[in-house]
């Protein structure tokens, strides 16, 4: 997997909108908090563009990617949000040309199918981390800066990442190349030029919102019947915010833990990256991962970022 050349302080960050509209005061307040982290954020008009349920048309948005990893001024580039619409841009967008560029691209979400695109496509390292909106503009109640830094800043190993919350549902302990996101997106990939594929032996993230169990269910199991979950070595399951059974009983860890009872390799549950009820961590995707569900259960993540 390629590396991107780790962020310093002045770094130009590119704004751009892939998927859903954003209300501004959220945007500005996203923006504020990237310079208070030392970056300098730049954006053109279209990144405010809108049509319908998405932030413009899809060439505009791809338009906007494209330029930033062209411009040799450009360090990296962030979303606005996530929503719906990322999937459009990818028939859009170069695969050699982002992995000839080498730049961090941050997002989660709907972004999960940028971020699928860029390492499963174009082997090259991307950020499941914090945007703009709901997120930086929160400031330290809507991401975790220490991880986000560490991903993105630092050439050497992010090391053991333990949040509290972080639960066994099968013990043991793999290695493999990290990969993943939102649920959804990974199976609305399947059948398409742009599927998520990843190697025989890597870790599984997944991350979800807003999905009952009896769906969570579903999705587990085409992702079991399409082959996917068989190439795992191991599972790390994000919060499932708002995911319970409304009215009550089923819960959302619950049913996974039924899920991958019969898993061959550890599966932990509950790491707070992409949709959280707290600050958001910053994983890398595609970078080597041990999954430790023994103890105090927690992941070891190499370095994402090279000089």
């Amino acid at each position: 997997m390629l590396k991107p050349r780790a962020l310093k302080p002045g770094d130009r960050l590119a704004v751009v909108s892939p998927a859903s509209p954003f209300a501004r005061e959220e945007f500005d307040r996203g923006i504020d908090e990237l310079v208070r982290l030392g970056f300098l954020p730049v954006f053109d008009e279209t990144v405010f563009a809108r049509r319908a349920y998405v932030s413009g048309a899809a060439d505009v948005r791809a338009a906007a990617i494209g330029r930033a990893w062209r411009d040799p001024d450009i360090a990296g580039v962030i979303a606005v949000r996530g929503g719906y619409g990322s999937a459009q841009v990818l028939p859009l967008l170069d695969r050699a040309e982002a992995a000839r560029t080498r730049k961090a691209f941050i997002g989660y979400s709907d972004l999960t199918a940028i971020l699928s695109f860029l390492t499963t496509g174009a082997g090259l390292v991307a950020f499941h981390g914090p945007m703009l909106a709901g997120r930086l503009a929160r400031g330290a109640d809507g991401y975790d800066r220490a991880s986000f830094m560490d991903a993105l800043c630092r050439t050497v190993p992010m090391g053991e990442l333990a949040p509290a919350g972080l639960e066994i549902v099968r013990p043991g302990e793999a290695t493999g190349p990290l990969l993943g996101g939102t649920l959804t997106q990974l199976l609305a990939s399947l059948g398409t030029p742009f599927a998520f594929d990843p190697p025989r032996g890597f870790v599984l993230f997944l991350d979800e919102v807003g999905e009952r169990p009896y769906r969570l269910d579903r999705m587990v199991t085409q992702l079991r019947q399409s082959g996917l979950l068989a190439r795992a070595a191991a599972v790390v399951i994000g919060e499932l915010p708002r995911c319970d059974e409304p009215s009550g009983g089923l819960t959302a860890r619950g049913a996974m833990a039924d899920l991958f009872a019969d898993f061959p390799g550890p599966v932990a549950t509950g790491f707070p990256s992409g949709h959280t009820s707290g600050p958001a961590w910053t994983l890398p995707f595609g970078v080597r991962c041990r999954v430790v569900a023994a103890d105090v259960p927690r992941v070891i993540i190499e370095e994402a970022a090279v000089e």
